[in-house]
């Protein structure tokens, strides 16, 4: 079984690494799909999202069960292109899961055969998120503990777009 686990990516945390591994845990393939967006401002380019996710991961034993891409559009219309009938989704805290319930009913009704599955990361990475890593970058604060090294070094070199 395959599944997709997208977003922004911008950038990648430990949070997002963690529901990644939980993924392929569960499932023999796992498409980390970056979402372009483009009505939203990205720091990150999205191959350098890429980038950065195919460096986060390069070590870890369960590596070869992912393949990153990039799509523009609806999610429902990644997954079919991809073959995927289930989407995975991180859930940190209660708001997490209403906005991530409303959008999974709404891929339900989109494409009826598509199913989401809701990972919680563990405990101690429940509050970090891709903006606030961005905000403690801008302000040169330490992001070692959310983010692995090469997206801190990252962040250091793109300050100035934050």
């Amino acid at each position: 079984m395959t599944a997709l686990y997208a977003g922004s990516f911008d950038p990648i945390t430990y949070g997002h690494l963690d529901i990644l591994e939980r993924a392929t845990n569960l499932f023999e393939k796992v498409y980390v799909t970056i979402a372009v967006n483009t009505r939203k401002k990205s720091i990150f380019t999205p191959e350098e999202r890429e980038e950065l996710i195919l460096e986060c991961i390069k070590e870890k034993e369960w590596a070869h069960k992912v393949q990153v891409d990039q799509f523009t559009g609806l999610l429902v219309e990644q997954a079919k292109k991809l073959g995927v009938k289930t989407l995975v989704r991180g859930v940190r805290q209660i708001s997490d899961f209403e906005y991530e319930f409303r959008m999974a009913l709404m891929n339900r009704k989109l494409s009826p055969e598509l199913d989401t599955i809701f990972l919680m990361p563990r405990e101690e990475l429940t509050f970090v998120s891709a903006s606030l890593v961005k905000e403690v970058a801008y302000w040169k604060g330490d992001v070692q503990h959310f983010v692995p090294k090469n997206v801190a070094k990252a962040l250091e070199a793109k300050r100035e777009f934050l």
